[in-house]
């Protein structure tokens, strides 16, 4: 019997979880996937949003400014990359320029700071590549780039840290109320809780109308993303959004934390909650619709796409708090845009509802640090030697497009919540994320997998569940 079950492992449900581990309390964390971070939270636009495109009042608003507070306290704490580059929603000269009033004014009521409306000049002293079309734009100073990965990880390897226990490779089917808790029927057990906290991403309607009368209706939007290599990393500094519309805060340009340069997303709603794949159409798009804010993207340099899925609740809001008649049910659904910048306020919010709920008290041995994976790179010369000469697996380079070491490969595999397939090994280390995309490395890596968890060689797969990478031999020595 836990005190708080939490359905969903993602930037939300890992958030939830380190804020609950303030407070004495037995949870636990149940995620379908074989790791954290591996549904909308691993394929986003990786910004935080400044908080001026959600209208005032909303929930979306009030979390979208708490949470980008948060940000830089957290990134000291967890050790995951955040920079506060600033954004610009931009105006070209066929737009009403009216539209930035409104978006300043917006900002405003929400409590941003700093915003301001600039001219062309000053913007191409800021932004040389933006669109020659391009007469306007709202600057907020902000505005920041995060590793969604690290941000999702961190949370959770916190969490795990001091207590809350993690169900990966674990499904949940069904749940129902008996007398005063839940029982959580997954494909392994039943797991029974007082409280259940359903952060379930695109699938948290199934969950909440499993309990509630009070229906949910989420809708599966897809965007679809670009992403350079990076030499193109420095077209642009800020994070260049273009007038948001009824789908979005439409396609963005921006540099990523590690460097690359970011192009999408499209937004198209799709029935197939599981519906990842990219379009020809889609990545087509990317091209035409960047350029209308930012001109000579070289898109001959991508080096990959990807496709994310939101979860659009059909009221336009956060769904956070708990159900109206199903006590000891919290809803954390209908996280879309802005739910990664978002995040650490609503794991606050939904934490704090829980803990009255259940009387909890304080956690005096929380330890809320946490550090990271060594990046040998961020050290001297001096001092990467002597790191090599203590451990010289940080002098065996394996992902050869990122300089990526065994060292550092060790390191994911064997902290809190370490690493079991290619695609976890690959986020918590970028080995794999290069211009080869995981060409040259995989063998290596699936090596020191097979060596180190330990496993078998069959049983390497590059995200968990069926994606298998060797099937037989095909001759034996």
């Amino acid at each position: 019997m836990y005190d708080v079950a939490i359905v969903g492992a993602g930037v939300v449900g890992s958030a939830i979880a380190r804020e609950l581990s303030k407070y004495k309390v037995n949870a636990c964390v149940i995620e379908r996937d074989e790791d954290v971070c591996n549904g909308t939270s691993k394929a986003n636009s990786a910004i935080v949003h400044a908080g001026f495109d959600a209208t005032p009042g909303t929930l979306k608003a009030k979390l979208n400014v708490r949470g980008n507070e948060m940000m830089d306290q957290l990134s000291k704490d967890l050790d995951f990359p955040f920079k506060r580059n600033g954004s610009l929603v931009v105006c070209t000269k066929d737009q009403d320029p009216a539209l930035l009033d409104e978006l300043l004014e917006k900002g405003k009521k929400n409590g941003v700071p700093n915003l301001r409306i600039l001219d062309r000049d000053e913007l191409i002293q800021m932004e040389p590549n933006l669109a020659d079309d391009v007469v306007k734009a709202l600057f907020a100073p902000t505005g920041a780039i995060v590793c969604p990965f690290h941000l999702t990880m961190a949370f959770a390897e916190n969490a795990a840290d001091n207590g809350v226990e993690f169900f990966l490779n674990t499904e949940v089917t069904d749940i129902t109320k008996s007398d005063d808790h839940y029982l959580i029927k997954t494909d392994k057990d039943t797991i029974e809780a007082k409280v259940v906290v359903n952060a379930a991403g695109v699938y948290a309607d199934k969950f909440n109308n499993m309990v509630s009368e009070h229906k949910l209706q989420i809708i599966a939007r897809r965007g679809q993303y670009m992403l350079l290599d990076k030499s193109a990393g420095n077209h642009v500094s800020h994070t260049i959004f273009q007038l948001p519309s009824k789908m979005g805060k439409g396609v963005l340009v921006t540099p990523t934390v590690h460097g690359n340069l970011l192009v999408g997303p499209t937004a198209e709603d799709v029935d197939n909650k599981e519906g990842i794949n990219t379009t020809a159409e889609g990545l087509g798009s990317l091209g035409a619709t960047s350029a209308q804010s930012v001109k000579n993207v070289p898109l001959r340099q991508v080096i990959t796409s990807f496709a994310g899925l939101r979860a659009h609740e059909i009221g336009g809001d956060f769904v956070i708090g708990e159900a109206e008649d199903a006590e000891g049910f919290f809803n954390a659904a209908g996280i879309e845009s802005p739910g990664l910048s978002s995040a650490p306020a609503i794991g606050e919010m939904v934490a704090t509802q829980v803990a009255e709920k259940l009387g909890l008290e304080k956690n005096p041995s929380f330890n809320g640090h946490r550090k990271g994976i060594l990046n040998p790179a961020t050290l001297s010369i001096e001092e990467r030697n002597e790191l090599i000469k203590k451990q010289p697996a940080y002098g065996n380079i394996i992902c050869r497009c990122e300089m990526i070491t065994e060292g550092e490969i060790l390191d994911a595999i064997h902290r809190t919540l370490g690493a079991r397939s290619l695609d976890a090994v690959k986020r918590r280390t970028r080995a794999g994320m290069g211009r080869c995309q995981a060409g040259f490395c995989s063998p290596k890596t699936m090596e020191i997998l097979e060596r180190e968890v330990p496993m078998s060689m069959f049983d390497v797969t590059k995200n968990g569940k069926d994606a298998k990478i060797v099937f037989g031999y095909n001759k034996k020595i």
